[in-house]
């Protein structure tokens, strides 16, 4: 598969994407990694050690196989730093799912191990349409651990950005007043998601979504991230195989590892919310770390003076979720979701739903 970088940003992209996402730079293709290089950037990033060939060529090569006498496995859907996801069908019944093979490095770890556990079998009670709910937490005979989840036929948000730009405020609103929803029902559950970006966002085409675009937004991936004391070495994002947070989303106080509450997520899909309709993130830096700094530092982008187009009053509602002290963002995504409806009822967005 072709793979393609952006020159400023240095984030990769599958084809057929032509431009970055966060600031819109022509993307260029990029040859294939030999091993030793990929060694080599690891060693130069400071991440963890990889989980060895033999462990990648089992756990990446289980189509056609049954997974823990429970799951007929059919294809590999997508790897990321920490899984491997099938599409799958259960054995006794035909239904459709998504496996999540996590890689050993997690199962290594028991403490997050048993914190997986515990917040998987908080997951399994999400009802809710906005939420991809967790249906099993296994172990195989021989440790291998799994996520079972229903199947969604759909496109992540972050795919869907990156081949159409940013969003009309008209398909916008909505998506983020869905995601505030189901949001508002994992804190209610007591469980916070720590990782919230558009790949993290699942857009499925739904007849039953009355708003412009037709889709509904499912939030997935609950429990997975963790959140660590950053110190001295902020730029290392990674330890045992868990995936802490993404740079670009994390609140400040998840950054300095304090104790989070659902205002964490507020303040992502803040972040979250600027990106989807300016194609830009409101904080940069040439690296992860200075992004991050710049939150703890620094002031967002206007937004603006990226889209003048916006209203002042949408503005206001994106720059409270970004406040860096939790106590003046929005208290709670039911609240925010207030907010993100209120800015359609401004006569400009009358106007434009009229049309």
């Amino acid at each position: 598969m072709t793979t393609r970088r952006c020159p400023r940003c240095q984030t990769t992209y599958a084809a057929p994407a032509r431009f970055c996402v966060k600031d819109g730079s022509p993307l260029v293709e990029i040859a294939p990694e030999s091993s030793e290089t990929t060694t080599a950037r690891r060693r130069a990033l400071s991440l963890p050690p990889a989980h060895t060939p033999e462990e990648l060529d089992h756990y990446g090569t289980l189509t056609g196989k049954i997974l823990d006498h429970r799951y007929q496995v059919e294809r590999r859907l997508g790897e990321g730093g920490m899984s491997y996801v099938y599409r799958a069908s259960e054995v006794d019944t035909g239904r459709a799912v998504a496996v999540k093979i996590l890689l050993p490095r997690l199962s290594r770890d028991p403490a997050a191990v048993e914190r997986l556990r515990r917040e998987a079998t908080i997951a399994t009670r999400f009802s809710h349409a906005n939420v991809c709910p967790i249906l099993r937490l296994g172990e195989t005979a021989d440790r291998m651990l799994y996520l079972v989840m229903p199947y969604l036929e759909g496109e992540p948000l972050s795919e869907h950005e990156t081949r159409r730009g940013p969003y009309p405020l008209a398909e916008g609103i909505p998506l983020l007043v869905q995601v505030c929803h189901g949001l508002q029902h994992a804190h209610e559950l007591q469980v916070i998601h720590r990782d919230l970006k558009p790949e993290n966002v699942m857009l499925v085409p739904d007849p039953g979504v009355t708003e412009p675009g037709g889709f509904r937004a499912v939030v997935m991936d609950f429990g997975l991230a963790k959140e660590r004391r950053a110190g001295p070495e902020v730029a290392k994002l990674t330890a045992t195989g868990i995936v802490l947070g993404t740079p670009e989303f994390m609140s400040p106080e998840q950054i300095r590892g304090k104790p989070l509450d659902g205002r964490s997520d507020v303040y992502a899909l803040g972040i979250l919310a600027f990106e989807l309709f300016t194609g830009q993130l409101p904080f940069t830096g040439k690296s992860a770390q200075d992004t991050m700094i710049a939150r703890l530092k620094g002031s967002p982008l206007s937004l603006r003076e990226l889209r003048g187009d916006l209203p002042a009053k949408l503005e206001t509602v994106i720059l409270r979720t970004l406040t860096l002290d939790p106590a003046g963002r929005y208290q709670s995504m039911a609240e925010l979701a207030f907010a993100f409806e209120s800015v359609l009822s401004t006569g400009v967005f009358t106007r434009l739903f009229r049309r």
